[in-house]
């Protein structure tokens, strides 16, 4: 079995998602332990969405079924990506017919190939989904939607503190809405080979969260059927 991390690491100096970091104890002072502690949004990095991100009274993190997000899925390869690309249901049909009900949709668009993602040029440039896109994953009904680029168009807007209409932000809206659970910023996907893999998505254990950071991994070789 081979195991192939999508995680982006949780770094310092990130232009999007400041973190603290501090450090108590020191061995050459002859503490016994050193201990690190660590400061960052459940939004940034590799995360999970839970639908009260953006649903008021909606489902936090504590309420999702873990073998949605482990399990069976479908690698959408979408690798020929061009910057600032719509993705359309076309283009999904096309890429995505092997996805079956309650398997997870894993997008392979490579994106952190085309710009590195400690820079704004990894949203600013980014391909997007269309909202039929959208609609064409929620009429397959997949158990969650795993991300490899920012997916909304209006992604970008905030970088420049401009909130858009809900509507606007359409995998949230036609997606996680319905409880779809989205896994966002992968990074890596150019090691997942193939149509099909076995995905393990784990958020951090943090009660009533609206999200949480995720060690995301895709386990190739184990039998996904």
């Amino acid at each position: 079995m081979r195991v192939i991390d999508l995680s982006m690491p949780i770094e310092d100096n990130h232009f999007r998602w400041p973190i603290t970091r501090a450090k108590k104890g020191d061995f050459a002072a002859g503490d016994l332990f050193e201990v690190t502690s660590i400061g960052t949004t459940c939004h940034g990095f590799t995360h999970m969405d839970a639908p009260c991100h953006m649903v008021p009274g909606g489902a936090t993190l504590d309420g999702l079924d873990l073998a949605r997000v482990v399990g069976p899925a479908a690698i959408l390869d979408l690798s020929d990506i061009a910057p600032d690309e719509e993705i359309t249901a076309d283009r999904l049909d096309a890429a995505g017919r092997h996805l079956g009900r309650g398997e997870i949709a894993l997008f392979k668009t490579c994106w952190d190939r085309q710009r590195d993602w400690r820079t704004e040029a990894f949203w600013r440039d980014a391909p997007w989904l269309s909202a039929n896109a959208c609609r064409w994953l929620h009429a397959r009904a997949p158990a969650a939607v795993a991300f490899d680029f920012p997916q909304d168009w209006t992604i970008r807007r905030l970088l420049d503190g401009e909130m858009r209409p809900i509507e606007e932000h359409v995998s949230h809206d036609i997606l996680l809405r319905d409880g779809i659970t989205l896994i966002e910023y992968l990074v890596g996907t150019d090691q997942l080979t193939g149509s099909r893999t076995f995905l393990c998505a784990l958020p951090i254990r943090v009660p009533n969260a609206d999200g949480a950071p995720a060690r995301v991994v895709a386990l190739e070789g184990l039998e996904t059927a």
